[in-house]
Protein backbone atom coordinates (compact mmCIF):
# COMPACT_ATOMS: atom_id res chain seq x y z
CA UNK A 1 0.00 0.00 0.00
CA UNK A 2 1.03 3.54 -0.59
CA UNK A 3 1.33 5.19 2.42
CA UNK A 4 0.88 8.88 3.28
CA UNK A 5 3.83 10.48 3.85
CA UNK A 6 3.00 12.28 6.85
CA UNK A 7 6.76 13.18 8.21
CA UNK A 8 6.79 15.51 4.44
CA UNK A 9 3.12 16.34 5.45
CA UNK A 10 4.31 18.13 8.28
CA UNK A 11 7.73 19.52 6.73
CA UNK A 12 5.03 21.04 3.57
CA UNK A 13 2.95 23.05 6.64
CA UNK A 14 6.09 24.65 8.20
CA UNK A 15 7.11 25.61 4.79
CA UNK A 16 3.91 26.71 3.38
CA UNK A 17 3.61 28.92 6.67
CA UNK A 18 6.97 30.75 6.31
CA UNK A 19 7.20 30.75 2.61
CA UNK A 20 10.44 29.66 3.42
CA UNK A 21 12.25 25.75 3.29
CA UNK A 22 15.06 27.17 5.28
CA UNK A 23 12.98 28.80 7.96
CA UNK A 24 10.68 25.42 7.90
CA UNK A 25 13.88 23.52 8.65
CA UNK A 26 15.14 25.69 11.40
CA UNK A 27 11.87 24.90 13.25
CA UNK A 28 11.98 21.45 12.71
CA UNK A 29 15.45 21.18 13.19
CA UNK A 30 15.93 19.75 10.14
CA UNK A 31 18.11 21.55 7.21
CA UNK A 32 17.07 23.54 4.18
CA UNK A 33 18.06 20.28 1.50
CA UNK A 34 16.07 17.89 4.31
CA UNK A 35 12.75 19.87 3.66
CA UNK A 36 13.39 19.84 0.18
CA UNK A 37 13.65 16.38 -0.14
CA UNK A 38 10.38 15.52 2.05
CA UNK A 39 8.28 18.07 -0.57
CA UNK A 40 9.54 16.98 -3.35
CA UNK A 41 8.67 13.21 -2.09
CA UNK A 42 5.08 14.64 -1.26
CA UNK A 43 4.91 16.07 -4.61
CA UNK A 44 5.70 12.81 -6.15
CA UNK A 45 3.45 11.14 -3.94
CA UNK A 46 0.68 14.00 -5.01
CA UNK A 47 1.59 14.35 -8.67
CA UNK A 48 1.18 17.77 -8.59
CA UNK A 49 3.70 20.91 -7.32
CA UNK A 50 3.15 22.52 -4.62
CA UNK A 51 5.31 25.15 -4.65
CA UNK A 52 6.65 27.84 -7.94
CA UNK A 53 10.27 28.13 -6.91
CA UNK A 54 11.89 31.39 -7.89
CA UNK A 55 15.48 32.57 -7.62
CA UNK A 56 14.74 34.00 -4.31
CA UNK A 57 11.91 32.76 -2.98
CA UNK A 58 9.11 30.13 -3.19
CA UNK A 59 4.88 30.56 -3.24
CA UNK A 60 2.69 28.35 -3.26
CA UNK A 61 0.50 26.57 -6.66
CA UNK A 62 -2.89 26.25 -6.53
CA UNK A 63 -2.52 22.60 -5.08
CA UNK A 64 -0.19 24.28 -2.39
CA UNK A 65 -2.86 26.40 -1.07
CA UNK A 66 -4.98 23.77 -1.55
CA UNK A 67 -3.23 21.61 0.62
CA UNK A 68 -2.41 24.11 3.29
CA UNK A 69 -6.06 25.03 4.29
CA UNK A 70 -6.27 21.60 5.79
CA UNK A 71 -2.70 20.72 6.98
CA UNK A 72 -1.76 22.92 9.60
CA UNK A 73 -6.15 22.33 11.22
CA UNK A 74 -5.32 18.66 10.95
CA UNK A 75 -1.62 18.43 12.48
CA UNK A 76 -3.14 20.56 15.28
CA UNK A 77 -5.78 18.12 15.47
CA UNK A 78 -3.66 15.55 15.88
CA UNK A 79 -1.60 17.57 18.19
CA UNK A 80 -4.42 18.01 20.65
CA UNK A 81 -5.67 14.34 20.59
CA UNK A 82 -2.22 12.96 21.82
CA UNK A 83 -2.14 15.26 24.21
CA UNK A 84 -5.84 14.69 25.50
CA UNK A 85 -4.98 10.85 25.36
CA UNK A 86 -1.65 11.68 27.50
CA UNK A 87 -3.56 13.70 30.10
CA UNK A 88 -5.98 10.66 30.72
CA UNK A 89 -3.81 8.06 31.05
CA UNK A 90 -1.82 9.97 33.57
CA UNK A 91 1.67 9.98 31.95
CA UNK A 92 4.05 11.33 34.78
CA UNK A 93 6.89 13.17 32.13
CA UNK A 94 6.94 16.79 31.25
CA UNK A 95 8.42 18.48 28.56
CA UNK A 96 9.29 22.08 29.34
CA UNK A 97 10.74 24.59 26.90
CA UNK A 98 11.84 27.58 28.26
CA UNK A 99 13.95 30.69 26.64
CA UNK A 100 17.26 30.42 27.55
CA UNK A 101 17.71 33.76 29.93
CA UNK A 102 15.20 31.82 32.58
CA UNK A 103 16.50 28.42 31.83
CA UNK A 104 19.96 29.50 33.04
CA UNK A 105 18.97 31.73 35.93
CA UNK A 106 16.02 30.50 37.09
CA UNK A 107 14.82 27.19 35.90
CA UNK A 108 18.14 24.78 35.76
CA UNK A 109 19.30 26.18 39.21
CA UNK A 110 16.22 24.75 41.10
CA UNK A 111 15.55 21.82 38.97
CA UNK A 112 17.00 19.38 41.39
CA UNK A 113 14.79 20.64 43.78
CA UNK A 114 11.08 19.83 41.57
CA UNK A 115 12.32 16.13 40.65
CA UNK A 116 13.62 15.74 44.84
CA UNK A 117 9.63 16.65 45.52
CA UNK A 118 7.92 14.79 42.43
CA UNK A 119 10.93 11.65 41.54
CA UNK A 120 7.64 10.27 39.57
CA UNK A 121 7.51 12.83 37.14
CA UNK A 122 10.30 12.44 34.87
CA UNK A 123 11.10 16.46 33.06
CA UNK A 124 12.74 17.08 29.68
CA UNK A 125 14.05 20.64 29.06
CA UNK A 126 14.00 22.03 25.99
CA UNK A 127 14.92 25.60 23.93
CA UNK A 128 12.52 28.05 23.15
CA UNK A 129 12.17 31.13 21.24
CA UNK A 130 10.01 34.24 22.45
CA UNK A 131 7.70 33.79 19.93
CA UNK A 132 6.65 29.95 20.34
CA UNK A 133 3.41 29.17 21.28
CA UNK A 134 2.63 25.66 23.20
CA UNK A 135 1.33 23.70 19.58
CA UNK A 136 4.21 24.50 18.06
CA UNK A 137 6.34 21.91 19.14
CA UNK A 138 6.13 19.13 21.23
CA UNK A 139 6.12 20.51 24.56
CA UNK A 140 3.93 20.09 27.64
CA UNK A 141 4.50 23.65 29.39
CA UNK A 142 6.23 26.76 27.57
CA UNK A 143 8.24 29.38 29.32
CA UNK A 144 8.26 32.43 27.63
CA UNK A 145 8.15 35.83 27.22
CA UNK A 146 4.46 36.85 26.51
CA UNK A 147 1.09 35.32 26.72
CA UNK A 148 -0.74 32.86 24.59
CA UNK A 149 -3.50 34.20 23.64
CA UNK A 150 -5.00 30.97 22.16
CA UNK A 151 -8.20 29.80 23.92
CA UNK A 152 -6.94 26.18 24.27
CA UNK A 153 -4.40 27.17 26.91
CA UNK A 154 -3.74 29.15 30.03
CA UNK A 155 -0.70 31.32 30.72
CA UNK A 156 0.04 32.35 34.22
CA UNK A 157 2.56 35.55 34.52
CA UNK A 158 5.78 34.73 36.90
CA UNK A 159 7.17 38.29 36.73
CA UNK A 160 7.51 41.43 35.02
CA UNK A 161 10.04 42.51 32.13
CA UNK A 162 10.80 45.88 33.39
CA UNK A 163 14.37 46.95 32.56
CA UNK A 164 16.31 49.52 33.72
CA UNK A 165 19.92 50.59 33.16
CA UNK A 166 22.46 48.51 35.03
CA UNK A 167 26.39 48.19 35.41
CA UNK A 168 29.03 45.95 37.33
CA UNK A 169 30.31 47.90 40.79
CA UNK A 170 33.52 47.57 38.59
CA UNK A 171 32.66 49.42 35.81
CA UNK A 172 30.46 52.04 37.68
CA UNK A 173 34.28 52.35 39.68
CA UNK A 174 36.22 53.16 36.57
CA UNK A 175 33.47 55.50 35.01
CA UNK A 176 33.21 57.53 38.76
CA UNK A 177 29.39 58.33 38.49
CA UNK A 178 26.78 57.12 35.76
CA UNK A 179 23.77 58.87 37.68
CA UNK A 180 21.87 61.08 34.71
CA UNK A 181 20.74 60.06 31.23
CA UNK A 182 23.74 62.29 29.60
CA UNK A 183 26.11 60.47 31.90
CA UNK A 184 24.44 56.88 30.77
CA UNK A 185 24.68 57.97 27.21
CA UNK A 186 28.34 58.63 27.72
CA UNK A 187 29.08 55.03 28.66
CA UNK A 188 29.95 52.13 26.48
CA UNK A 189 26.31 51.14 25.71
CA UNK A 190 25.46 47.15 25.24
CA UNK A 191 22.89 46.07 22.99
CA UNK A 192 20.10 43.13 23.51
CA UNK A 193 19.57 42.38 20.03
CA UNK A 194 19.29 45.47 18.54
CA UNK A 195 19.58 49.44 19.13
CA UNK A 196 16.09 49.95 19.55
CA UNK A 197 15.99 49.26 23.22
CA UNK A 198 17.99 51.71 24.53
CA UNK A 199 16.78 54.02 21.86
CA UNK A 200 13.22 53.67 24.02
CA UNK A 201 14.83 54.35 27.12
CA UNK A 202 16.25 57.62 25.92
CA UNK A 203 13.21 58.42 24.82
CA UNK A 204 11.53 57.92 28.02
CA UNK A 205 14.71 60.08 29.59
CA UNK A 206 13.67 63.03 27.50
CA UNK A 207 16.44 62.53 25.23
CA UNK A 208 14.87 61.31 22.08
CA UNK A 209 17.48 61.39 19.44
CA UNK A 210 20.78 60.41 22.00
CA UNK A 211 23.65 59.03 19.42
CA UNK A 212 24.04 55.17 20.78
CA UNK A 213 27.55 54.73 19.79
CA UNK A 214 28.76 51.32 18.20
CA UNK A 215 28.98 49.12 21.39
CA UNK A 216 28.52 45.57 20.78
CA UNK A 217 24.46 44.03 19.79
CA UNK A 218 24.44 40.62 21.56
CA UNK A 219 22.19 38.22 19.23
CA UNK A 220 21.62 35.90 22.57
CA UNK A 221 20.65 37.27 25.58
CA UNK A 222 23.29 35.20 27.99
CA UNK A 223 25.82 36.58 26.03
CA UNK A 224 24.77 40.10 27.06
CA UNK A 225 24.16 38.87 30.50
CA UNK A 226 27.80 37.79 30.66
CA UNK A 227 29.19 40.96 29.19
CA UNK A 228 27.68 43.43 31.48
CA UNK A 229 28.46 40.84 34.66
CA UNK A 230 31.97 41.39 33.51
CA UNK A 231 32.40 45.11 33.59
CA UNK A 232 31.84 45.80 29.74
CA UNK A 233 29.05 48.39 29.67
CA UNK A 234 25.60 49.36 30.99
CA UNK A 235 22.95 47.11 29.74
CA UNK A 236 18.96 47.24 29.82
CA UNK A 237 18.29 44.64 32.09
CA UNK A 238 15.16 42.70 32.82
CA UNK A 239 15.69 43.57 36.98
CA UNK A 240 13.75 40.43 37.80
CA UNK A 241 15.55 38.21 35.57
CA UNK A 242 18.77 39.32 37.44
CA UNK A 243 17.15 39.03 40.91
CA UNK A 244 19.99 37.22 42.59
CA UNK A 245 22.44 39.44 40.84
CA UNK A 246 21.31 42.38 41.62
CA UNK A 247 20.98 41.17 45.45
CA UNK A 248 24.27 39.83 45.79
CA UNK A 249 25.81 42.85 44.54
CA UNK A 250 27.00 41.75 40.78
CA UNK A 251 25.06 44.51 39.43
CA UNK A 252 23.97 47.64 40.44
CA UNK A 253 20.89 49.59 38.58
CA UNK A 254 21.50 53.29 37.63
CA UNK A 255 18.52 55.00 37.15
CA UNK A 256 14.70 54.23 38.19
CA UNK A 257 13.42 55.27 34.37
CA UNK A 258 12.30 52.05 32.93
CA UNK A 259 11.07 50.30 29.61
CA UNK A 260 9.08 47.09 29.20
CA UNK A 261 7.01 47.67 32.54
CA UNK A 262 4.24 46.63 30.29
CA UNK A 263 5.83 42.99 29.23
CA UNK A 264 6.28 39.82 31.42
CA UNK A 265 7.55 36.40 31.37
CA UNK A 266 4.64 33.65 31.11
CA UNK A 267 4.15 29.96 31.85
CA UNK A 268 1.96 28.57 29.32
CA UNK A 269 0.01 25.29 29.57
CA UNK A 270 -3.30 23.81 28.88
CA UNK A 271 -6.18 24.46 29.91
CA UNK A 272 -6.92 21.56 31.11
CA UNK A 273 -3.51 20.53 32.54
CA UNK A 274 -2.30 17.43 33.29
CA UNK A 275 -1.94 16.76 37.24
CA UNK A 276 2.28 16.44 36.57
CA UNK A 277 1.64 20.42 34.69
CA UNK A 278 0.08 21.65 37.40
CA UNK A 279 2.56 20.23 39.85
CA UNK A 280 5.39 21.84 37.99
CA UNK A 281 3.10 25.17 37.47
CA UNK A 282 2.94 25.42 40.98
CA UNK A 283 6.07 24.30 42.31
CA UNK A 284 7.61 27.21 39.42
CA UNK A 285 5.41 30.11 40.13
CA UNK A 286 6.54 29.52 43.97
CA UNK A 287 10.07 29.35 43.06
CA UNK A 288 10.11 32.81 41.61
CA UNK A 289 7.60 34.74 44.05
CA UNK A 290 9.31 33.94 47.34
CA UNK A 291 13.15 34.18 46.45
CA UNK A 292 13.44 37.98 47.67
CA UNK A 293 12.81 40.96 45.14
CA UNK A 294 14.91 43.40 43.07
CA UNK A 295 13.67 46.05 44.27
CA UNK A 296 11.24 46.66 41.90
Amino acid sequence: MDYLPLNAIRAFEAAARHLSFSAAGEELHVTHPAISHQIRRLEEWLGVPLFDRGARKVRLTEAGLALQASAGAALAELNAACRRIRRSAGAQSLSVGCIPSIASRWLVPRLTDFTARHPEIAIRVTYAKAEDRLDDEDNDILITLGADPSPHVTSLKLFSRISRPACSPHYLARKGRLGTPAEIAAADLLHDETPLGWRDWFSRAGMAGTSLGNGPVFADFNILATAVIAGHGVALCPIEVFREELMRGDLVILSDIATDSDKGYFLTMSAQPSAAEIKFADWFRDQVSTEGDAGV
